[in-house]
């Protein structure tokens, strides 16, 4: 029996595959760069078949599945060949049996992304100073001059063109969108946006696909490649001010530099602090009079920058601010330092804002390439220029959230200092003259960036018994070098042999956005009954509850911290095991005093109970002599 089988069965093996099914070939128009090509057929029954390509024209070109044995095919294919892309063009798959071809589909290969020639972007009115072709300056305000923005360009083929407006930060956020499919040629598109987008530059991207699926983005995606601008950029023009220097002394002169296109701005000089009125958002500024209003006619600077120059007024050592209101009511603000005549004739409490810390954080794009000039964009930059106008409409960043309660609280509760930029202190010697002049140095901010000339007089002036509070966390932790108006970052302290902890107390541990917050767990209620004296709180005690806790970035003790260094209160394991915020104080044989809060916010609570109490109970301790 098997004899008379084993002919029948060597038949069957050569006998031509009968074709049952329709051969399927998708997307006809087959971008490899989008997705693979889909090849689908099926067969009545097994035979030997193989998948070809061909021009079109039937020349063969080379094999996606050699001849075998199926049932069916089911085939996705990357455009190339032994690893080497088949160029674009028309093609057509080929299905091959034994001594004839069985069916075949045209389809056609397209590896050319859209492109978009002669891109730029215009506003409706004339170019303010530093507009080019890929920047323009709008200021929508409905008065029609540059209330809009239009983007040019010649569209090589047919594509869908999606425009995306986009506000940076270290990554685009988009905050407008446009999608249109348009035919080949010259084409615009408008952005028109409303009174309520803030001043800023914005990235504008636009991508461009095809019906094979190519597609080509202009714009950067993160700021490195951003350094090189490929896409266009919006620049929304508010009140944009910004004094020269960051500190004056009563009766110097302080240039301020504007751009705006109102008509005309009112001026009028504030102090921050004393007001009691509540500061409702990030870009307001509030404060008590300092001078009288001022109306500046503004029609002639209307599509450039001007240089106005001020006199400051016998004023009181405080920060200040210029407070711009335009005719169409639009606000900007620029804030300065009054600095003392002499230092420590006042008073013997110095306290030194933020102020590098502040330009680091500030994102304000100068040279519009649509990402902000500082590091924190995280691209190649490792430099920030003071004298910047902030972003938020001039205000200082996190300003209202982290330094604005101090303010208060000195004000409110009739503390005479001696506020100082981080600036002034170049004015100081050396830390000996530091300790003559002040019993007392407050950083009640997040002094994160400071020169080594900072670092040397502050710790020259702790070695000597000067007093020293810490409100904020995460200080003295960066060095940098400030050369001719630019601030340098160069490494941290730790990394030069310089921990922080050995001066502060504690050191930088951690950040994670105040995602997790806790209330402290006070420990040193007993060593340290002074600070916590009329605040009814005692050791297991919880601080800070009602504000739903502190945190957002945190300190802890490490080896270098000076010995006999307490631990007042902790939240333990606040970012894990092992991670846990910690509020400090130690005592030096030089007789100085020295606490640090452990967490970033903890200043700004300074006017809530019993954080007010413990500041009185700690301004007493370290004013003293």
């Amino acid at each position: 029996m098997l004899r008379r089988l084993a002919p029948i069965a060597l038949a069957l093996a050569f006998a031509p595959a009968a074709y049952g099914g329709d051969l399927t070939v998708a997307p006809q128009d087959f971008a490899p760069a989008a997705r693979p090509l889909a090849v689908s057929a099926d067969f009545g029954r097994p035979g030997k078949v193989g998948v070809q390509l061909t021009t079109a024209s039937g020349r063969p070109v080379g094999w996606l599945a050699r001849p075998a044995v199926r049932r069916a095919i089911r085939l996705r294919w990357n455009g190339r060949l032994d690893g080497v892309p088949v160029a674009s063009g028309r093609y057509r798959i080929r299905l091959v049996g034994p001594g004839r071809k069985l069916a075949s589909a045209p389809f056609t290969i397209d590896r050319s992304a859209p492109t978009l020639a002669g891109l730029l972007i215009e506003s409706d009115g004339a170019p303010f100073a530093g507009d080019r072709g890929l920047l323009a300056t709008i200021s929508p305000n409905g008065d029609g001059l540059r209330d809009a923005a239009t983007v040019r360009f010649r569209l090589s083929e047919r594509a869908t063109v999606r425009l995306e407006v986009s506000r940076t930060v270290s990554a685009p956020f988009p905050i407008y969108e446009l999608t249109a499919t348009l035919p080949a040629g010259r084409h615009e598109l408008r952005w028109a946006p409303g009174a309520e987008v803030g001043p800023r530059t914005y990235l504008v991207r636009l991508t461009v696909r095809d019906v094979a699926g190519n597609r080509r983005t202009y714009g950067a995606g993160d700021a490195r490649s951003g350094r090189i601008p490929s896409g266009p950029v919006v620049r929304v023009l508010g009140v944009e001010a910004g004094f020269t220097r960051d500190s004056y002394a009563p009766g110097q002169r302080a240039d301020l530099v504007v751009s705006s296109d109102a008509n005309w701005l009112e001026a009028q000089f504030f102090r921050a602090g004393p007001e009691k009125v509540p500061t409702p958002a990030d870009n307001v500024m509030n404060g008590v009079p300092a001078g009288e209003t001022i109306t500046l006619p503004w029609s002639a600077w209307r599509n450039k920058p001007r240089r106005v120059t001020f006199g400051i007024g016998a004023w009181e050592s405080g920060l200040y601010f210029l407070r711009l209101t335009a005719d169409d009511g639009r606000v900007g603000y620029a804030p300065f330092v009054v600095r003392a005549s002499l230092f420590g004739h006042a008073s013997r409490v110095a306290v030194v804002l933020p102020t590098n810390t502040w330009q680091a954080y500030n994102f304000r794009d100068e040279d519009g390439n649509g990402w902000g000039d500082t590091w924190y964009a995280k691209g190649a930059q490792s430099t920030v220029r003071l004298g910047r106008p902030y972003l938020r409409r001039g205000v200082p960043p996190q300003f209202r959230k982290y330094d604005l309660a101090f303010l208060h609280w000195l004000e409110w509760t009739g503390k005479k200092v001696d506020l100082l930029a981080e600036s002034d202190l170049d004015l100081i010697g050396s830390g000996d003259e530091l300790a003559a002049a002040y019993d007392l140095v407050v950083f009640p901010g997040h002094t994160e960036y400071v020169t080594r000339r900072e670092y040397d007089l502050i710790q020259r002036y702790r070695d000597v018994g000067g007093n020293l509070a810490f409100l904020s966390a995460n200080n003295f932790f960066w060095e940098v070098r400030r050369e001719q108006g630019v601030l340098r970052r160069t490494r941290l302290w730790r990394e030069s042999g310089r921990p922080e902890a050995a001066l502060i107390g504690v050191q930088y541990r951690g950040n994670d956005d105040g995602t997790r917050q806790r209330p402290f767990l006070i420990r040193g209620a007993t060593v340290a009954p002074w600070l916590f004296d009329g605040t009814e709180l005692t050791d297991g005690a919880l601080l800070g509850q009602q504000l739903g806790g502190y945190g957002i970035e945190i300190d802890g003790l490490t080896k270098d911290s000076p010995p006999g260094t307490v631990v007042l209160a902790e939240i333990p394991d606040l970012f894990g095991p092992g991670f846990t915020a910690q509020m400090t104080y130690y005592e030096t044989l030089a007789g100085a005093k020295v606490f640090a809060a452990g967490v970033l916010d903890f200043g700004g609570s300074a006017t809530i109970w019993p954080v007010r109490r413990m500041l009185e109970n700690l301004w007493a301790r370290l004013t003293a002599p």
